[in-house]
């Protein structure tokens, strides 16, 4: 009986300075979600079911009512500096934005909506690191949607642009009814039902 050689994985070394946005699309091998916060590469960990049902809800309510000329993407990277490429797990963009089929990265200037469904290991990065750097972007809105015993919360903010930072407009429990950045109506109840 022949013994298979265990496969040794090399971890990328990152260079003086850190990684910039444009090793993403250069580097081998990396796991798929892989984002870049600060010039450090983040992995994600393997998602939930509370997180896939509740980005299928929003996307799927976004798509419903939002213009026509709007595009939902998920599992793309957003370009907000040269050491700075996070993927939201949702944005909305214009449709023009969509530059080629095999694009992997928008503009900050270009999202209109970026959401974030917190997971365990995403908490600080999402609640904190992620806004702040989203605001800094000047990307309009932003939602940050958690768990209530496995139930969908969004809470809704909107860029102040005399500050340049968040403001809190609201939390929804039940229903996400709301008439900016478009007008959108999600029964959020539904993210429990497979």
């Amino acid at each position: 009986m022949s013994v298979e050689p265990q496969r040794q994985h090399h971890w990328p070394q990152p260079p003086p300075g850190g990684y910039t946005a444009d090793d993403l699309d250069r580097l081998p091998d990396l796991p798929p979600h892989t984002e870049l916060i600060d010039g450090s590469l983040v992995f994600m960990s393997p998602q939930t079911v509370f997180h896939t049902r509740t980005m299928r809800l929003l996307e799927n309510g976004i798509l419903r009512t939002a213009p026509e000329d709007l595009e939902t993407m998920r599992e793309v990277t957003v370009v907000l500096g040269e050491r700075q490429r996070p993927e939201p797990d949702l944005i909305v963009i214009p449709a023009r934005a969509v530059a080629k089929p095999d694009q992997t990265a928008f503009r900050p200037e270009d999202v209109i909506l970026a959401v974030e469904v917190v997971s365990d290991d995403s908490k600080a990065r999402d609640r904190e690191t992620k806004p702040l750097k989203y605001a800094k972007a000047g990307i309009p809105h932003f939602w940050r949607v958690e768990s209530d015993n496995g139930r969908p919360v969004v809470y809704v903010y909107e860029r102040d642009p005399a500050t340049g930072a968040y403001v809190a407009t609201g939390i929804h429990h039940n229903r996400l009814k709301l008439s900016v950045p478009f007008t959108i109506d999600i029964d959020l109840t539904g993210a429990t039902r497979p």
